[in-house]
């Protein structure tokens, strides 16, 4: 695990990216670097009226994102190992989703404008999971500005995240199915993720458990 010296994990909302990365990050005695959509205060009401709210909700986390990474840039990086939740080149994902034709070109000229030179990570986690497991570890965290996510929403989320993953090539990516997977309350299944992650030997693996 000592080469990964920057690793993200990410995935839709309700895979887990989140707990996993927290937990990595206590086995690598890493730094973290976690989305805080909790700050965000047009997210709840973006989840009742996404046309309304989809704009200054993606500008809010795109300002957040960028300012987050931007120390990764800096020659100090790898005085400790850094773990992150989320990829920034995944950003304009949401962005195509939910924004008008004209709202996408002010975004697409702003994130070219804002994204830091950080670098590529040297492995990415990618989460995968149904809609309905989803919405159903959403609900189960109840968390108050997710009350009102549809699993319409998810569904249209997992399959643009499985796009995006389908080219993405900037980094050794480990492609997970958690469906059957539980990374914080079983530690058999950690433990196999992260012998899984050790032996990557390609830039594109899979890792699944019936």
């Amino acid at each position: 695990m000592d080469r990964f010296r920057y690793l993200v994990v990410e995935g839709p909302i309700g895979a887990g990216k989140t707990s996993l990365a927290r937990r990595l990050a206590s086995r690598l005695s890493a730094e973290v670097v976690l989305e805080q959509p909790e700050e965000n205060p047009f997210l709840t009401r973006f989840y009742r009226d996404m046309a309304r709210y989809a704009l200054p909700t993606q500008l809010f986390f795109l300002f957040q994102r960028a300012r987050m990474l931007e120390p990764l840039a800096q020659p100090d990086l790898f005085a400790r190992p850094v773990i992150g939740d989320f990829l920034l080149d995944k950003d304009p994902l949401f962005a195509r989703l939910t924004l008008t034709a004209d709202e996408l070109t002010l975004y697409q000229k702003i994130y070219e404008a804002l994204r830091p030179r950080s670098p590529a990570p040297d492995a990415v986690i990618y989460l995968q999971a149904s809609a309905p497991t989803l919405i159903e570890r959403v609900r189960r965290r109840a968390k108050a500005y997710e009350r009102a996510v549809t699993e319409e929403y998810l569904a249209l989320l997992a399959d643009s995240y499985a796009r995006f993953f389908y080219h993405y090539d900037a980094s050794p990516l480990l492609i997970v199915n958690s469906e059957n997977l539980n990374f914080v309350e079983r530690d058999a299944d950690f433990e196999l993720l992260v012998s899984r992650l050790r032996g990557m030997r390609t830039r594109r693996e899979f890792f699944s458990i019936a």
